[in-house]
């Protein structure tokens, strides 16, 4: 198969390689459609991943190939969506059914192979069988799409809040999406970015500044950004009892000034964070299953997010696309003749 494999930081190879083997409990899905996100650029060309070689990509979609248990076998031919975060099982939260507090998760794409490959092996339990009215492409926002609407019920949003968003990449409009759907007209997404501004319109509804002047006027604030102006802005903007969500990834450290800390006690502000997103067996509660109902009953349409399409063999484009911020995108979709 082709796959890209992560050598070191920075060099990312697009290799002939042999498929995978697969174990009991796990199956060999061929992948159809992988979306790059903002952490797959940070693993290529600035972090890595934890061991090299190591084949990135969390947010992937694809058809059942082989099984490796007689009972699974129906499953081959089936479409299907990947929750990445393999948990153990064994913690007290897995037990719990918090599987995304896991003391000792896997995760494909950053601790064991991931999807920008033909072929990537998934434990049967993470797999998200698919309806027809959701493609592939779809699919493989899936997860973006759970990770923000864990965010946004973490926050406990009433009707008709003023809520607002700091930060314009797919996480940040797709939780403004998803506020104005089921809780709220009264949103906004904020964002530096000028040229995101073309982006912003096509989230019908969804309204788009450049900046805040006044201080003290949303009830909720959901920050995208993960980075220290964000957070100060977040604080700054939100009313007195107000909340703030904590969703985006940090470039870096964060330092918290002693006026800003000032500002959260006087106002007595609720700070919390979100990570991932919650997965469950069927009837139980679960992102995934509310949001695999709103893409199939298309309440939400994830198509308006993709700004760029390249071919399997075009991957690295897309991330020197993101990494060198060459011209606005939200998400980028990378689509696998394999």
């Amino acid at each position: 198969m082709k796959a890209y494999k992560l050598m070191a930081v920075g060099d990312l190879q697009y290799l002939e390689c042999e498929k995978p083997e697969i174990s009991s409990g796990w199956v060999l899905l061929r992948v159809k459609a992988a979306g790059i996100c903002s952490s797959d650029v940070s693993r290529v060309f600035i972090k890595g991943t934890y061991h090299f070689p190591t084949i990135p990509g969390h947010e992937f979609s694809g058809v059942v190939e082989e099984v490796a248990d007689r009972e699974n076998e129906y499953l081959i031919g089936k479409r299907a969506g990947i929750f990445p975060l393999i948990p153990c099982q064994k913690c007290a939260f897995c037990k719990n059914n918090t599987y995304e507090l896991c003391e000792n998760y896997n995760y494909l794409g950053s601790r064991r192979d991931g999807g920008f490959a033909e072929f990537v092996t998934v434990p049967v339990w993470n797999l998200i069988l698919l309806p027809d009215s959701i493609s592939f492409e779809e699919a493989a926002m899936l997860e973006p799409l759970a990770v923000a609407y864990h965010a946004v019920r973490r926050g406990k949003i009433k009707k008709g809040e003023g809520v607002a968003v700091i930060g314009t990449g797919m996480i940040g409009f797709a939780a403004a999406r998803l506020i104005r759907l089921l809780y709220t007209d009264n949103i906004y997404v904020f964002g530096r970015n000028n040229d995101k501004l073309n982006i912003a319109r096509k989230q019908a509804g969804v309204k788009y500044v450049s900046d805040f002047n006044d201080q003290n006027i949303f009830d909720t604030v959901i920050e995208a950004v993960g980075s220290e102006e964000a957070v100060g802005k977040s604080v700054s903007i939100v009313k007195p009892g107000g909340k703030i969500v904590l969703m985006g990834n940090p470039a870096g450290d964060i330092t918290l000034k002693q006026d800003l800390y000032w500002k959260i006690l006087r106002k007595q502000i609720t700070v919390m964070g979100t990570w991932n997103s919650s997965f469950a067996e069927k009837g139980k509660e679960s992102d995934w299953a509310d949001i695999l109902e709103l893409v199939a009953s298309k309440k939400i349409n994830l198509r308006d997010f993709i700004t760029h399409y390249f071919q399997q063999d075009e991957l690295k484009k897309g991330l020197f696309l993101m990494y060198e911020h060459k011209e606005p995108y939200c998400k980028v979709m990378t689509l696998w003749n394999s």
